[in-house]
């Protein structure tokens, strides 16, 4: 048996020349080369989590994509959209041309109606005719008439100005219906029987109406919105006699609305809207949070033209008035006349209650 006296007095002497270092060396360098390999992969082999400025993962994103989800990059925002390139598209569908959908908003006015600032328009030169259901037409300076008779017809960022004089006439007529938005209407021969737009199952947003006699003339199912109509054009004959101007003028019209304009026919005009039943029964009308003035009254609803006793369905809520109007009468009822709603109109420069209306015949 070895005992503690029997072990060297001295450590043993290691000989390290005496060993094979060659397979030791490659076995070292696998182990290192394995590692390495490793570290530098694995990075490219994982999702990447890091999250983008939508708070979703590219992983995250391409799954909302292929499911069609909001906010994922199947859809463009309207701030990331580029500034729409001039195109005339009479066969188009919508989604086919670019399509603003905020100017900020604000009271109605030269900046936020009309065409966008810095558009190229093309210029379409003569009457057209727009028969094509769904139709688009963008971006477009239409120095002529426009009929539309197609349905779900859209003119967008465009102006147009009707051509020689014409009486009896709208520089837009919609016998079909349409969407009419961001445009200028700004006659080139105003005449004393030359109107703006003559609308059924219209929807006019962010339009700019002036120089006509009357604004729009708006028939069944209308929905006038974000526009201004002002400055419309006073003859004192060629009517035959004087124009009676009406920013809006409907007749014997059903289901219209009118949300956030400016309605600013002129001191000489009649009303800032004007309701009768010359063509039949008129109602299911709403008139809110506009800015209106101008007029011998600003509003001017009569039952007048044979239509059904009382003439109502007519709701005025929520609207600013301006004092510059013949008489100080921001609304006139006739005597059949019954307001289904008449709340929160004030005077837009006190923000005071508007009197209650006038009532005669």
């Amino acid at each position: 048996m070895t005992t503690e006296s029997d072990l060297p007095a001295t450590g043993r002497r290691v000989d390290w020349r005496r060993f094979h270092w060659g397979p030791i060396g490659v076995a070292v360098a696998g182990v290192v080369t394995v590692t390495l390999t490793a570290i530098m992969v694995y990075p490219l082999t994982q999702p990447d989590r890091r999250a983008s400025v939508d708070g979703l993962t590219p992983e995250e994103r391409r799954s909302a994509e292929r499911a069609g989800l909001p906010g994922s990059g199947a859809s463009t925002s309207p701030s990331a959209s580029r500034s729409p390139s001039p195109s005339v598209s009479a066969g188009a569908s919508p989604s086919a041309v670019p399509r603003v959908v905020s100017r900020g908003g604000g009271k109605p006015a030269a900046g936020n109606t009309g065409v966008i600032a810095g558009t190229a328009l093309t210029v379409l030169t003569g009457d057209q005719t727009l028969s094509v259901d769904n139709a688009v037409v963008s971006n477009a300076d239409i120095r002529g008439y426009v009929r539309i008779t197609g349905k779900n017809v859209t003119i967008r960022n465009s102006i147009v100005r009707g051509g020689a004089a014409r009486c009896s006439a709208a520089v837009i007529e919609v016998v079909g219906s349409a969407v009419i938005e961001d445009v200028e209407i700004a006659p080139a021969s105003p005449n004393a029987c030359l109107d703006g737009v003559w609308a059924t199952a219209t929807t006019l947003t962010r339009v700019n109406i002036h120089g006509t006699v009357d604004g729009v003339k708006a028939g069944n199912d209308v929905v006038i919105q974000d526009s201004w109509i002002h400055d419309l054009t006073f003859f004192s004959t060629g009517a035959p006699g004087a124009t009676v101007n009406d920013a809006v003028d409907t007749r014997g019209k059903r289901r219209i609305t009118l949300r956030h304009n400016v309605l600013y026919p002129g001191a000489e005009a009649n009303a800032a809207f004007q309701i009768t039943q010359e063509g039949g029964a008129s109602g299911d009308v709403r008139v809110e949070n506009n800015w209106l003035d101008g007029g011998s009254c600003v509003l001017n609803f009569a039952h007048r033209g044979g239509g059904p006793t009382p003439m109502t369905g007519i709701a005025v809520v929520n609207n600013r008035f301006g004092r510059n109007t013949r008489y100080v009468c921001p609304i006139l009822i006739s005597t059949q006349t019954t307001l289904s709603a008449n709340s929160g109109n004030v005077w837009d420069d006190t923000g005071a209650p508007i009197p209650a209306p006038d009532k005669h015949d």
